[in-house]
């Protein structure tokens, strides 16, 4: 086989598989993620059920490299936000990126319901899987510059003693794992942090609140500045 022939044939791969990840992001805004079958993508795409499986092995595969697809979208555009303000306090920085993810998840509810509000299968649990490698570019954004404010200007952390032993075992594990960038009790503060602001997003992508809020932005935004006090940054940034 020539080299021309197969680049002619990356090159039709790579549309097909644009074509199918259209399709199935179509399906799920439209229909919702239960409309997402093999076979459904496949009619999207005008192919058949089993020529699917000559780019995806399983529904499982197919729907982590959409997944995957998101995860980079959404951190594509915190890094934006957070590269506008370049120079800027690592605070600032923070900041414009947790307002590019509310941004990206109000203008993209399905999407953003499907990467976090879904079943993660084992394989896609995996190191090596596309969505788990996706999935630590979103969470390395916001690491990054807490790990910066962490080396720069150290923020409030608790005494590791009086943590619970298994809550500082995890920790302790979870350090390890981000290789000792943050001590376990900075990883706690962290993972604290975040965890909330997740939290209060999806409540809000996905309508859990709506029984008594029509809008959630100054909610949010007093969550951020509680942030700002737990982690010693100007209130005014």
């Amino acid at each position: 086989m020539s080299a021309q022939t197969g680049n002619r044939r990356d090159r039709l791969r790579k549309t097909a598989l644009a074509e199918i990840h259209a399709a199935v992001r179509k399906l799920l805004v439209d229909q919702g993620p239960a409309a997402v079958t093999i076979n459904a993508v496949a009619r999207e795409v005008g192919m058949s059920g089993p020529a699917l499986y000559h780019y995806y092995s399983g529904h499982d595969a197919l729907i982590g490299a959409v997944t995957a697809d998101f995860f980079r979208e959404l951190a594509a555009t915190m890094e934006e936000a957070r590269d506008a303000h370049a120079g800027a306090p690592a605070g600032e920085r923070i900041l414009a990126a947790c307002r590019a993810m509310r941004a990206w998840a109000i203008a993209h509810p399905a999407e953003f319901g499907w990467i976090f509000a879904s079943p993660i299968t084992p394989a896609n649990r995996q190191p090596d899987s596309e969505r788990h490698q996706a999935g630590q570019r979103f969470e390395q954004v916001l690491l990054d510059l807490t790990v910066e404010l962490w080396e720069t200007n150290p923020f409030p952390v608790p005494d590791p003693a009086e943590l619970p032993a298994s809550l500082r075992e995890q920790l302790t594990t979870y350090s390890t794992t981000i290789g000792g960038r943050l001590p376990p009790e900075a990883a706690h503060v962290f993972l604290s942090c975040w965890t909330r602001l997740y939290g209060l997003l999806c409540m809000e992508v996905l309508h859990q609140l709506d029984f008594a809020y029509s809008d959630l932005e100054p909610v949010y935004e007093e969550c951020l500045r509680d942030l700002t006090r737990i982690l010693g940054l100007d209130r005014s940034a």
